[in-house]
């Protein structure tokens, strides 16, 4: 599958729904009424699936959680439950791990050679398309994302992933080493042993691929937290493994709070290696968890405020369009979203003024109606947060282009919000703020755009618009980010590595250097007596 960008895969709809009238404030300062976006259907689709999976895995079985406790998962378009599943905490964290522990020194897995792994995988990922449907659906009701979107989008790029590491299996293998002396010197990549991962709620299933495809494709166990607001597709697709043929224990799925469950794995003594994706806040915590233990290694890959940089010689219509994909993909959910978009002040106004005629075309509404591009925010806290960061950029005295406010009076929907005349030093050009905010800032030359992107804390990813190939490389090797893109934004594939500078993180998700993250090399020296040659 050739690099793609999201986009291009989603069903898109630049018809607005039935507008209603909003108050925002005008370029000028003044406050104006224009039309806003609103939510595009008033009753609430009936999602065609079954909630079958709510009891923790582990040892290959679906079982409760030692206290019997469950906890509610909620779907963010009305705020009412879905489903009560198993609340896990250290005692079944404890559980998971001895499962695993097991099937990694006694079972079959580490054991098996590649080629077979690699077919139970290759088994997998087909069982994973024969249920797009299902799959589709639990993502979107527990995480409120389009439905389109996680059907042809995202859905293939999880079969993708596990097609590729299945494809990894039977290729790792050590070096043959030249040393001084009569020794023969090899390297081996052996399974690190228990792995724990803890996964977000943005993109569950995708972060689901990403940790676990390079663990089992090295032949190690798993122990997997899912986030307590998205459990329901781990559940469903730890069924699917087991149907493929995985033996009992390589992974077991607990859901639970990051309080209970997520630091008894984080500090557990037999757990060999930690990989989160997450807040950097949690990732500090994580980390000193890890250390405090017994110094397991850890991979994180955290938040970010992305610059999007549009130079003056861009195509203002494009631009506008792939900065607006940047920021609002996802409900503006993603660790990567292009937060903090750079305009060169010669195309700033027109730039700002298209921009905002963009978002107040966006459809907001049920995530499962067809032509919907925005969905509710996962939860409370989160919408909380969003409107907080709102309220913070007009105290600072940010222009509100548009949005601004909540859509309805049910769910997490938040009006798709653009702010103009953003200062470096304002809080919603500093802090990640996973919600639908964009925020348009006015720069005049390379040299000084540069300096400003590059002072942050985070450096994740970025984009770079521009027609000029000299101003791309230059700007390209200049800026701190893990992943820059150049006229696109959010281009994935299974084998082009994503990751962060600074405190996005350390280490890198997917392609060959993912592996990395789950093995670890034995250097084995024999003498060698009266070699033929050395």
């Amino acid at each position: 599958m050739a690099a793609r960008r999201l986009s291009s895969l989603l069903s898109r709809s630049l018809s607005a729904s039935s507008p209603s009238l909003i108050r925002s404030q005008g370029r000028n300062g003044k406050i104006a009424r224009r039309f806003g976006t609103s939510a595009a259907a008033e009753e609430i689709i009936d999602p065609s699936v079954q909630v079958s999976y709510t009891q923790l895995l582990i040892n290959g079985n679906f079982v409760d959680s030692a206290s019997g406790k469950t906890f509610p998962t909620l779907d963010p378009r009305t705020g009412e439950v879905i489903a009560h599943v198993a609340e896990g905490d250290a005692e079944d964290i404890n559980r998971a791990v001895k499962s695993a522990r097991k099937a990694f020194d006694e079972g079959p897995w580490p054991k098996m050679t590649a080629y077979e792994r690699s077919r139970i995988m290759l088994k997998f990922a087909d069982l994973l398309e024969k249920h797009t449907e299902e799959l589709a659906a639990l993502e979107t009701w527990d995480n409120g994302k389009p439905y389109s979107q996680a059907k042809t989008a995202e859905l293939p790029m999880v079969v993708r992933l596990f097609r590729y590491y299945a494809g990894w299996a039977d290729k790792i293998h050590g070096l043959t080493v030249p040393a001084d002396g009569n020794y023969h010197v090899q390297t081996l990549h052996e399974p690190i042993g228990v792995a724990g991962q803890i996964i977000p709620w943005n993109f569950p299933l995708l972060m689901f691929a990403w940790k676990v495809g390079p663990a089992l494709a090295c032949g190690n166990t798993i122990v997997l937290k899912t986030a307590e607001q998205t459990p329901l597709t781990a559940f469903y697709a730890g069924k699917l493994l087991l149907e493929a043929g995985l033996p009992p224990g390589v992974l077991n799925i607990v859901s639970g709070f990051g309080q209970t469950a997520g630091t008894a794995l984080a500090s557990h003594m037999d757990v060999d290696k930690l990989a989160f994706t997450g807040s950097t806040d949690t990732g500090k915590v994580i980390l000193g968890l890890a250390a405090n233990s017994n110094l397991k290694p850890v991979t994180l890959e955290l938040g970010g405020k992305s610059p999007f940089i549009v130079f003056e010689d861009a195509d203002v219509d494009k631009a506008v369009e792939l900065a607006h994909f940047a920021l609002f993909f996802n409900q503006g959910q993603c660790c990567c979203a292009g937060s903090r978009t750079y305009v060169h002040e010669k195309v700033y106004d027109e730039f700002v003024e298209k921009s905002k005629a963009r978002a107040l075309k966006r459809v907001v509404g049920d995530p499962f109606k067809h032509g919907i591009e925005q969905g509710p925010q996962i939860d409370l806290k989160q919408f909380e947060k969003v409107m907080r960061y709102i309220r913070s950029g007009v105290e600072s005295n940010a222009t509100l282009e548009c949005g601004g406010d909540q859509i309805g009076n049910k769910g997490y929907f938040i009006q798709p919000t653009v702010f103009s005349n953003v200062k470096d030093d304002m809080l919603i050009a500093q802090d990640e703020i996973f919600g639908p905010v964009q925020s348009i800032l006015k720069f005049s030359d390379v040299d000084e755009v540069i300096k400003r992107a590059n002072q942050t804390r985070y450096g994740l990813a970025a984009g770079v618009f521009t027609k000029n190939i000299d101003t791309a490389n230059r700007v390209t090797r200049a800026l701190k980010a893990g992943t820059v893109w150049v006229n696109c934004f959010d281009v994935f594939d299974a084998a082009i590595p994503f990751g962060g500078y600074k405190m996005s993180g350390n280490g890198r998700e997917k392609g060959i250097y993912s592996l990395s993250n789950y093995l670890q090399v034995k250097a084995v020296v024999t003498p060698l007596h009266n070699p033929a040659w050395i």
